[in-house]
């Protein structure tokens, strides 16, 4: 692959520095101790960040390596060798062809981007830490690897296979790399391949998370306690892995880490505990390029010629496939949206951010809040989350810390420029002049992001929530304006799911819930997450069986008399749960071709009570016709209407809880594709993920966690589904954090490795 000239991001611009050397551990070699307490879940101790690191990879290569092997074929862009190129890419996000995928990412690794940041000095590029865990983490995976045997592999999905072999630490880097452009770059790469041909990129990933920080008044012993419940993919590497990382005196966390990953995204330690959810922030721009003939623009009236990228990607019969990508001083040029006179640039505030690990890694060293934003000022790594966080001090807090274009409001109004592609939620800015250049702040860690005095925060000594709402809402009695636009909008429609979060909390701290007094304590945070309330169906359930009572149809009425029974609840056994889920989403939809679509809300959202609105159903034909339709699908395919969640979806063939998004379940599970004619859903493939309710004490952390689709992908291991089903029946795991504790387990299981001298 050549690469010619081409004009790079203006963060990587500054010259090279040498980067700090990483070391093994003293002594000539890695060493690590892995102990297993229930559940498999591994507590790696060592020395040093290398032993750490090289501890963490074998533990993991135990469990999960067919699915980093997998990714690494990945992100070499070498998926069409192996699985051919109209295979689809194991992404589990946003999967494309592979062929597709192979051209992106050999375009990352031909762009530089990566020796260019491994060349600078912390925070911009790795730490000297972080250095040391992903080089010990590359270790320990190929020294389970070497020992094993690609042959002997436990996991049957890659045993034997060519694609299996040594992973590097530029493997690493490129995925710590990617998880950062995850809501960006990695997310449109048929639009910046061309793949998919002229405007028709896929969707973006929708996003989930519910997330609660409670401070002193809200919890009952006036310390702090975190809710940790990310809605990820179930399958490939965006998984979480539970694991504790131990360094005597220097590191001690606990928590969820994303496969491939040598640190903890989500977790705690003594004194601190935090969990992200995605926001709405905008994580690029568009640029709209005035075309100048030939690959060449203007930029204040002077002609600039675009980079041209020569990218091959070997096929399965040794043939090579060439592809030419055109890049500009904003970033790559899209294959959208061209016409004679205009094209369009992807600007990626994350192009360049491998931060994001070692603002994680200095989280977790955090001794208290302000440890943790200081952490959060010096890094601005994190790449698309809001953080939620709280101490032993019983401090709650919440801040949009992730990395945002610099775009103005006035800005964002002065260079409007029409959307390529529709739907897509970004500024598209005008290319023609440097005044629509991304901003600069002074407390910026690099130039054309917002910096820390600029982003949405709340401290409060009550809560602080979120569930992929916008900031505004974080707390009710504290609405959050008067923030860039940049950063999502206020005054805006809450949707189901976070409006049940905040009304779950506000009935806890009231007692309404009918759990006991008044405050949280960790039992009744549990039992408030369990509770799998569905709240569109609260919400319409009078106005519903008011129709009901006008309607003469008996099937209809037999619909009407399930729902009424039905508690509400999207248990296992919850008999209307489905058949609600199946009216609900058919609300909205024309009656018949050409109609518009509709509201089917009888009142209707009023940014003034933000949390009582919408509310009601209205009853107009086209909802009675919803109602008949979703009774006879159930009846013209001999579906009982009491069909439960428990029967439709499962996972592992375990029967799996919970309702979906658009309905206002607050852990909700998403299928893969609708109800089929036997009545059962395809398998869950997002939902909860690594959920944690952890309380902070000054006697230490006292924390419950359940790994729903559990820690090892391989489906011979014992650990393939055994959190599963303690999550499907409403279980929790308490957490072995202490020395003594995990020595306890009598599941306990421990092994030094080394690294072969």
């Amino acid at each position: 692959m050549k690469l010619r000239p081409l004009v790079v991001a203006l963060a990587l611009l500054a010259p090279a520095v040498p980067a700090a050397p990483a070391t093994a551990a003293a002594g000539g070699g890695y060493s690590a101790t892995i102990r297993r307490t229930e559940y498999g879940i591994p507590h790696i101790t060592a020395k040093d960040y290398g032993g750490l690191g090289f501890g963490y990879g074998y533990a993991f290569a135990q469990d999960n390596l067919c699915t980093l092997a997998s990714w690494v074929v990945t992100l070499r862009g070498e998926r069409s060798r192996y699985f051919g190129p109209e295979a689809e890419s194991d992404d589990p996000a946003k999967p494309v062809a592979d062929l597709a995928s192979d051209v992106y990412y050999k375009s990352i690794a031909g762009s530089g981007v990566v020796p260019r940041l491994l060349a600078r000095p912390a925070p911009v590029g790795p730490s000297a830490e972080l250095r040391r865990l992903v080089d010990g983490y590359v270790a320990g995976y190929n020294r389970y690897l070497e020992d094993t045997g690609v042959a002997n592999l436990p996991d049957p999905r890659c045993r034997g296979k060519a694609w299996v072999g040594p992973i590097s630490a530029t493997d690493m880097w490129t995925n710590l790399l990617d998880l950062s452009r995850m809501a960006s770059g990695s997310s449109l790469k048929e639009a910046i391949t061309g793949m998919a041909g002229p405007g028709k990129p896929r969707p973006m990933p929708a996003a989930g998370s519910n997330a609660w920080a409670l401070g002193r008044t809200a919890t009952r012993d006036g310390g702090g306690m975190v809710l940790a419940d990310p809605h990820f993919p179930w399958q490939g590497i965006r998984r979480f892995y539970q694991v504790q990382l131990t360094i005597p005196g220097v590191l001690d966390v606990s928590g969820g880490s994303l496969y491939g990953t040598p640190v903890v995204q989500i977790g705690h330690n003594a004194k601190v505990a935090w969990t992200h959810t995605v926001t709405h922030a905008q994580h690029f721009t568009v640029y709209r390029l005035a075309l100048a003939g030939g690959h060449s623009y203007t930029v204040d009236g002077r002609v600039e010629p675009m980079g041209e990228q020569e990218v091959e990607v070997t096929l399965p019969d040794g043939t090579v496939s060439q592809h030419t990508l055109l890049t500009s001083r904003y970033g790559p040029v899209l294959a959208v949206g061209q016409s004679d006179e205009a094209a369009y640039a992807l600007a990626d505030a994350n192009a360049a951010n491998l931060r994001a690990a070692d603002e994680w890694l200095a989280m977790a060293r955090a001794g208290s809040l302000d440890e943790l934003r200081a952490a959060q000022r010096t890094y601005q790594g994190m790449p698309f989350v809001h953080t939620l966080a709280t101490d032993v001090s019983g401090t709650a807090y919440f801040a949009d810390t992730s990395v945002v274009p610099h775009v103005t409001d006035a800005e964002a109004e002065r260079c409007a420029k029409p959307s390529p592609v529709p739907g897509l939620d970004a500024y598209v800015l005008d290319g023609s002049t440097s005044a629509c250049l991304w901003g600069r702040d002074g407390d910026a860690v690099v130039p054309g992001i917002f910096g820390p005095a600029k982003q949405p925060a709340l401290i409060r000594a009550d809560y602080v929530a979120n569930s992929n709402n916008t900031y505004w809402m974080t707390n009710p009695a504290k609405p959050l304006t008067g923030y860039p636009t940049a950063y999502g909008k206020t005054g805006t429609d809450l949707q189901p799911r976070p409006r049940v979060s905040l009304d779950m909390i506000a009935q806890r701290l009231s007692g309404a819930d009918g759990l006991g007094a008044p405050g949280f304590t960790l039992d009744t945070l549990q039992a408030t997450v369990r509770g799998k309330r569905d709240l569109t169906f609260e919400l319409m359930r009078d106005d519903l069986l008011k129709m009901c009572d006008t309607d003469s149809r008996n099937d209809v009425r037999e619909g009407c008399r399930t729902l009424e029974k039905w508690d509400g609840r999207a248990t296992l056994d919850g008999a209307g749960a489905i058949l609600w889920r199946e009216f609900f989403t058919r609300l909205g939809r024309p009656v018949k071709a050409g109609d518009p679509p509709y509201s089917p809300w009888r009142v209707p959202f009023d940014p003034a009570h933000p949390l009582t609105t919408p509310r009601g159903l209205k009853d107009v034909p086209a909802v009675r016709q919803a109602l008949a339709d979703a009774v006879g699908f159930f009846r013209s395919n001999g579906i009982p209407l009491t069909l439960t969640p428990g029967q439709a979806q499962s996972y592992a063939s375990i029967p799996i809880p919970g309702c979906t998004e658009g309905e206002g379940c607050f852990d909700r599970v998403r299928t893969g594709g609708p109800l089929g004619t036997d009545g059962r859903y395809p398998e869950v493939d997002t939902g909860s993920s690594f959920m944690m309710a952890v309380e902070l004490t000054p006697a230490g952390p006292r924390t419950r966690t359940v790994l729903t689709y559990s820690l090892s992908a391989n489906p011979a291991s014992p650990h393939h589904a055994d959190q599963t089903a303690l999550f499907s029946r409403g279980g929790w795991v308490t957490e072995r954090f202490t020395a003594a504790e995990i020595a306890a387990d009598p599941h306990l299981e421990t092994v030094t490795v080394h690294e072969r001298r």
